[in-house]
């Protein structure tokens, strides 16, 4: 499995003029191969620029950023080889839809790695496949699609070139429930069936609690905490401390604690807390 890290990272923006904004500093951090890491803070926290470090976008100001043990930026004739390695989904990824029909969309960047003809169908197929694309919207205009379609699509054009770390930037914003659990599920598929790293960010706790194995909580440009699931979420102290709240179903099981009822609070999803209250119910007859 693929490891990708940052050591000592600095990123600032306008660097040199009178608007300069540090947007990372000095940031240290191993994304767990074969999981799914969280990554989640307030706006302006550093999430999208470490996701813009980690896909070669933009370049450190300081520190490295590894892949596999090399420096990404080593040769810089290579990033566009780290790219196909490294998958980007950009915020709202639909407004980059451009091609005639959701195949060529999503054939697009097998295309451009140079694979045969029969290997982009198979590669768009299979991508189709896990993010929940028929066939028969293959052949459709992704101009013709509803919003969490275009999403879907999008993300299949990216997971469509197979890269060994793959990294949202809030892949469900916008969406209805339905619609974020469509796409959030699928993701969640994908990396089990493909054992992929993948790095999700979002601002929503109650996805981080559903999807993630690992969460990285950013404030102020800097690593706040980083842990698995139910580490982090054992300390409701220091999710205060970052200005974020815990899943609305771990305060309502906390609250219950609180008021007398023989419940864990460590509830991090509406389902373990169903089958909580389940055996609960059936411990007393």
């Amino acid at each position: 499995m693929t490891e990708i890290k940052l050591e000592n990272v600095s990123y600032r923006y306008g660097a040199g003029t009178p608007f300069e904004k540090v947007a990372l500093k000095n940031v240290s951090v191993r994304f767990s191969p074969g999981k799914i890491t969280g990554l989640i803070g307030h706006t302006g926290s550093g999430k999208s620029t470490l996701a813009q470090l980690l896909n070669g976008i933009i370049r450190p100001a300081e520190g490295k950023v590894f892949l596999d043990g090399k420096d990404i930026f080593e040769n810089p004739k290579d990033l566009a080889k780290i790219r196909f390695r490294v998958g980007l989904v950009f915020q709202y990824p639909e407004y980059q839809l451009f091609e005639e029909t959701v195949y060529k969309d999503i054939a697009f960047g097998p295309h451009n790695m140079g694979a045969s003809p029969h290997d982009i169908e198979r590669m768009v197929k299979d991508a189709a496949h896990f993010c929940g694309v028929s066939g028969d919207m293959l052949l459709k205009s992704p101009f013709d699609l509803s919003g969490g379609q275009k999403r879907r699509v999008a993300i299949a054009g990216v997971i469509a070139m197979d890269p060994e770390v793959l990294i949202l930037d809030e892949p469900a914003a916008g969406l209805d429930p339905g619609g974020r659990e469509e796409i959030l599920g699928s993701l969640r598929r994908y990396q089990r069936e493909k054992e992929k790293t993948v790095i999700l960010i979002s601002h929503s706790m109650e996805d981080m609690a559903r999807f993630a194995d690992d969460i990285l909580i950013m404030k102020d440009g800097a690593v706040f905490a980083h842990d698995s699931v139910d580490q982090i979420f054992e300390n409701a102290a220091l999710i205060e401390e970052a200005g974020l709240e815990l899943p609305q179903i771990t305060r309502l099981m906390i609250r219950l604690r609180e008021l007398g009822a023989p419940v864990s609070p460590m509830i991090h999803t509406v389902e373990d807390a169903c089958f909580e209250m389940c055996e609960k119910l059936k411990g007393r007859g």
